[in-house]
Formats: structure tokens, C-alpha cells, sequence
């Protein structure tokens, strides 16, 4: 079951401050690591970046997020991310361009984006997170498989990371109904975001543990650079996906 987007309940979509996921522009996260991978336990880097370009997706202007992914110090995954807050204070997730990579080569991209092809917007953070409430659908991307859902599964939690130590933590369980007994859960702390990555579930293959190991606001300088190279995964974006991501208008600065 998906979600039911209300585009008018949107009055300042990219503006997120939802306090368990603030996507305010120049916010950079970065977590640390393993996972397993091909049968083997490896050390993994996630550096997430609110960046400071907006991009109209489902008739919405969302914040565009950009992540990056290394495995043993390689980068396999680069990604455009778009996100908006309803005037309830739901935070949506509107789809991505994932660009994969082997030895520093493109592989594939699994694009999905809310309106093209039967994809859907889902819920990525809700206004007022509860125990005992019903699951949620991430999105729904069917042509690429995002199926993802949620759930909450802890409230007033403790849990501490290498920049420090958080109570009241809300852990959310994101699953798949076609993967059962397969969990990742993210743990959040309020004015901060996501702060830890765990998982559960005897048929969880990849079990990836991730801990936030820094968490800064951008400086001008270092905030362009950022937004360049997501203007360049964008540029890619037209050419190895165009008959999607193609369709939609270049990302612009706020």
C-alpha cells in the first residue's frame, strides 16, 4: 500500500526542519562502518550532504541530497536524493539517481522519481513518530524494485556514536515485504538526524553497521564544491537516464 500525496499541503517544501531529520542546506553527515559484502566483512564510509539545489519532482520543489558511498575506500555509489515537508511536518522522499560503480566504473543507475513511471512518493521521516502505528511505504519505485517500508520501532531510546551520546532516540525499522526477516534500522536523534545504522533479522545478507563520526555545516567554499559535483552527477543523470530523469527541469540554487 502507498502513501497519499497531497500536493496542496506544501507550502515551503524545501524548507525541512523536521527536528528528526533537518535537512538544512550546507549540512554534511558523515558515518563509518562495515558491512558484508560478497561474504566478506568490509569497512564502509557514508558521507551525506544537504546541499543547497532544489529540483522540482512530482510537481513539488524538493531538496536535493547527495550521497556518497565507499566500500574499502572505493567509491561505489554516488547518489541524488530528493526530499520535501508537508505543512503537517512529514518529511517525503520523491525519488533518486543512484549511479553504482565497479573499479571506478559506472555500472548501472536504478532511477526512480514520484510521477514517471506508476512511482510513487513515500514517507521518509513522519511529523510526530509513535509506537503501535501502522508501517508506511518509503516510496514505491516498481520499475527498479523500491518497495521499502517503515515503521517505528523504539522511541525514548539510548544510544551513543563517536560524536557523542543521545537520549530519547527514535529508531525506525525500514524493511521489504518481499526480503522477510531482513531489517535495517536507523536510530535519530532530535535537532541532530540520522546517527546510527544497525539491522536485524536472521535473512538480513549485508547486516551493515554505520555510527556517526562527524556532523558539520559547510562552510561557503567547501558547500560549493558540494554543490558542483551534484550538478555534475546531474549532467550525468540527462545522458544515462533520459527518457526519465531527462524529462525533469535542471536543479536550481536557492
Amino acid at each position: 500500500m502507498t502513501e497519499v500525496f497531497d500536493p496542496t499541503n506544501f507550502i515551503n517544501p524545501a524548507t525541512i526542519d523536521n527536528p528528526w531529520l533537518p535537512f538544512v542546506p550546507g549540512t554534511q553527515w558523515t558515518f563509518e562502518g562495515s558491512a558484508i559484502v560478497d561474504g566478506k566483512r568490509i569497512k564502509r564510509r557514508v558521507v551525506n550532504t544537504t546541499t543547497d539545489l532544489t529540483k522540482v519532482v512530482n510537481g513539488t520543489r524538493a531538496v536535493m541530497n547527495y550521497e556518497l558511498d565507499y566500500d574499502s575506500g572505493e567509491l561505489v555509489e554516488a547518489e541524488l536524493a530528493f526530499f520535501v515537508q508537508d505543512d503537517d511536518g512529514t518529511i517525503w522522499h520523491l525519488g533518486q539517481y543512484p549511479e553504482e560503480y565497479e573499479d571506478g566504473k559506472f555500472v548501472e543507475s536504478k532511477t526512480w522519481l514520484a510521477g514517471f513511471e506508476d512511482a510513487k512518493a513515500g514517507i521518509t521521516m513522519l511529523a510526530e513518530p509513535r509506537l503501535a502505528t501502522p508501517s508506511y511505504s518509503e516510496g514505491w519505485g516498481p520499475k527498479v524494485g523500491w518497495t521499502d517500508r517503515g515503521r517505528v520501532f523504539e522511541t525514548g531510546s539510548e544510544t551513543c556514536v563517536r560524536v557523542g551520546c543521545y537520549k530519547g532516540v527514535l529508531v525506525i525499522d525500514e524493511f521489504n515485504r518481499d526480503e522477510p526477516d531482513a531489517h535495517q534500522l536507523k536510530y535519530y536523534a532530535s535537532g541532530i538526524g540520522n546517527v546510527r545504522v544497525g539491522w536485524a533479522g536472521a535473512k538480513e545478507e549485508e547486516q551493515e553497521t554505520l555510527e556517526l563520526i562527524k556532523v558539520v555545516h559547510l562552510a561557503p567554499d567547501a558547500l560549493a564544491k558540494a554543490r558542483a559535483a551534484a550538478i555534475a552527477l546531474e549532467k550525468r543523470a540527462y545522458v544515462t537516464s533520459k527518457d526519465l530523469y531527462g524529462l525533469t527541469e535542471p536543479a536550481q540554487q536557492r
